[in-house]
């Protein structure tokens, strides 16, 4: 099979690198990739959010497989553009990618279907958001309705605070608080039977302890031992099924992967929000643990197969993230400086732990800084406390200037808290 990737961070590095081990990938592409997607896959520029361009580049690669990576080109309608061009396509269509593009739908939809959610109001007007932000009161949960690169939502006890984020967005969703620890879910689906993956959990603050400003994520972990056993199954019965099964009956049927955002709360789960692709860092930990090659799940996805498809094989293995972002991120990074010790982590810690890039590129013979989240050091071991152990020993190992990386990822899930 001849795959192309589309996008440039460590979730489409570790895409690459699953599809890279996959023996029925012959060819593998990636637009417009990154410094160590380079190593796994021959790069070409796009304009990712270009779609005549992306499916312009996937005839003429002569791609079997396109697999969109990033939300906002799933919401422009990348992945449609692609369908036209008669080439199957890992990724939803732009009408179903509204279940991340736009938090009132998505609401909208669950209601309809049945799925348990947070109470929420859709304010334009501060008149009525000061009416929601009374009604539920704190703490308060403030989410724009539009993309925001996982940096969309407050949750926040100062009412000005919440107001003011409000006011920063043309539209937002206010809704009650959730309680409980979060939680990542994702599916692989097309359009009627949903396949679920490994449940892993990821960390939104800056900073050690759940510390600091709202980020993209800073590490994630797989498996979740203090789980319900019964948890996957449950979210399958009552959030992911209904939810394709209702996108379905509206004529908009979503292909691709559907990641509920989860609450365990004291009145049960509750879904926070949906994204339309693969999470990114809980991507990394995930695939690193699964043991069913690659292509061919998100082959039967984008083609109608996903019935036949055998039960999906997984590692007992667990597996742990940890973000390295650059200086001052989630604030404007700072870009451009070198990284070095990544050929040590080759030569020393693989293959139970390895660096995917995130925001990197190529200059002359360095590879250098070039976004907020710079790097994912990922480690694996027989259970969480061996990966943490490996994937801190890594990290450890890589130099990049004022960088910045928590060091409690998974701690307290492998001290059994």
């Amino acid at each position: 099979m001849n795959v192309l990737v589309i996008g440039s961070g460590a979730r489409e590095h570790a895409l690459c690198r699953s599809l890279s081990l996959d023996p029925a990938v012959t060819a593998l592409h990636c637009a417009p990739g990154n410094a160590g997607i380079a190593e796994v896959a021959e790069l070409h520029q796009v304009d990712a959010l270009d779609g005549a361009a992306v499916s312009a580049l996937a005839v003429e690669l002569g791609a079997e497989l396109v697999v969109v990576g990033p939300e906002a080109p799933l919401v422009a309608g990348v992945a449609d553009a692609v369908r036209e061009a008669g080439i199957p396509v890992f990724g939803p269509s732009k009408e179903a990618a509204r279940l991340e593009g736009s938090k009132a739908f998505a609401k909208d939809v669950m209601a309809t279907a049945g799925v348990p959610t947070a109470r929420s109001y859709v304010c334009t007007t501060a008149d009525e958001v000061a009416e929601a932000l009374d009604a539920f009161g704190a703490p308060y949960v403030v989410k724009d309705d539009g993309l925001a690169a996982g940096k969309g939502v407050v949750v926040t006890d100062d009412p000005e605070a919440a107001a003011a984020h409000a006011a920063a967005c043309d539209r937002v969703v206010i809704e009650e608080f959730l309680d409980g620890p979060e939680v990542s879910l994702f599916a692989i689906t097309d359009g009627v039977s949903v396949v679920p993956l490994q449940p892993a959990q990821d960390f939104k603050r800056a900073l050690d302890g759940d510390e600091g400003p709202n980020t993209g994520g800073m590490g994630a972990y797989s498996p979740l031992p203090w789980a319900d056993p019964k948890l996957v199954e449950e979210v399958l019965e009552t959030v992911l099924q209904p939810t394709v099964d209702e996108m379905r009956r509206r004529g908009t049927p979503f292909s691709g992967l559907l990641y509920a955002g989860l609450a365990i709360t004291s009145r049960g789960v509750r879904v926070i929000e949906f994204n339309a692709r693969f999470g990114d860092p809980e991507t990394q930990v995930v695939l690193a643990r699964l043991k069913t090659p690659l292509a061919g799940v998100l082959a039967a996805a984008a083609t109608g197969g996903l019935a036949d498809l055998p039960p999906l094989r997984w590692s007992d293995d667990a597996a742990v993230t940890v973000v390295i972002a650059s200086h001052n991120y989630p604030g404007a990074p700072r870009t451009g400086d070198p990284i070095t010790g990544l050929a040590d982590v080759a030569a020393e810690d693989a293959p139970h732990a390895y660096v995917l890039h995130a925001g990197t590129k190529q200059d002359g013979d360095a590879v250098v800084s070039a976004g907020g989240r710079v790097l994912s050091v990922t480690g694996t071991g027989a259970d969480l406390t061996e990966a943490r152990d490996r994937a801190y020993r890594a990290v450890a190992r890589v130099r990049l200037d004022g960088s910045q990386h928590r060091t409690d990822i998974a701690e307290k899930a492998a001290a059994g808290a």
